[in-house]
């Protein structure tokens, strides 16, 4: 039996999330027929506007609604010591800390061969740019997550960055290898911030 066309048409769009397959979907669809219609609405209009008002900070590459980011314009900031993420997501649980003041640049995503991603595909030359033209920067924190892709970032970024006099340093693998940043909890990302070495 086939579903009736819109229902077919709201799996199709849940299963294009990350790690939703055909079931999760059917059961978000029925979930989201069975929600009241201002729900729906209220939904509908969050997803709209996170795409339509939402943009990526000129400077650092964060997700913001203004330009530049509440961040990179906060000049109580440490405006010494720049920590590399791969994805924006990354700055939030970083700042739940409440141990790191820098400031932060958003690679949005790793190098990785297999899925054909290059150093060219990510906000890499915007870090560069902004390291050359601002001499107050002195340290670079590099925290990529620790996988094969994240560690072969680190060490492209080390071997570009270092020449120009600035120390880089890498988090302390206070994080497991394998996982991912987001998942990671405030002791932890705290010792691994606070245990970091030069690379």
């Amino acid at each position: 039996m086939q579903y009736p066309e819109p229902i077919a048409q709201l799996i199709d769009s849940y299963m294009k999330l990350p790690g939703i397959g055909q079931k999760s979907a059917t059961r978000l669809a029925f979930f989201t027929i069975d929600m009241q219609e201002d729900d729906v609405k209220a939904f509908s209009k969050a997803l709209v506007s996170a795409k339509k008002d939402l943009h990526f900070c000129s400077i650092c590459g964060n997700i913001t609604e203004s330009d530049p980011c509440t961040i990179c314009a906060d000049k109580t900031r440490d405006q010494t010591h720049v920590l590399v993420v791969e994805q924006a997501k990354d700055i939030m649980v970083m700042e739940k800390m409440k141990e790191y003041h820098g400031l932060y640049h958003v690679l949005h995503g790793v190098m990785s061969p297999i899925e054909g991603k290059g150093p060219e595909d990510l906000n890499i030359t915007s870090l560069i740019n902004r390291l050359q033209s601002n001499p107050a920067i002195k340290e670079v924190i590099i925290a990529t997550n620790a996988t094969p892709e994240g560690e072969a970032t680190a060490m492209y970024l080390s071997r570009l960055i270092k020449p120009a006099g600035i120390k880089v340093t890498r988090l302390a693998h206070g994080l497991s290898v394998g996982s991912d940043i987001e998942y990671a909890d405030e002791m932890t990302l705290f010792k691994a911030v606070e245990g970091r070495t030069e690379m």
